[in-house]
């Protein structure tokens, strides 16, 4: 059985579509893997408050570049955090935000 020109052109368009479809899907399924595994991830790693950089503070939920260099000057000040619950101590760290970040804290 032979095709025709429109026939070929419309199995060609379909073809297409079908990768393009299969495609777009595969790039979704792999970034929610990403997604998923970045949030594992992040769930089982811990930072000292003893030593992190501003960077690695501004990490933690609710944590931004102002609140990581307070929480810096807090701990050169008073020569480090003695337990976790004294970086309630530093300004802008209520019991709301420190709960939040408390998983993900040591010492």
């Amino acid at each position: 059985m032979k095709l025709s020109r429109r026939e070929t052109v419309i199995l060609l368009v379909l073809i297409v579509c079908l990768v393009v479809i299969n495609t777009v899907n595969y790039i979704r399924r792999e970034q929610r893997k990403a997604h998923h595994t970045l949030y594992i991830e992040e769930l089982t790693v811990q930072i000292s408050v003893n030593a992190a950089s501003s960077e690695e503070l501004q990490t933690l939920p609710g944590i931004g570049p102002s609140l990581a260099s307070r929480i810096i000057e807090y701990r050169h000040t008073h020569g480090g955090f003695k337990t976790r619950e004294d970086l309630k101590n530093v300004k802008g760290i209520g019991e709301k935000l420190f709960a939040k970040i408390l998983p993900y804290l040591k010492l």
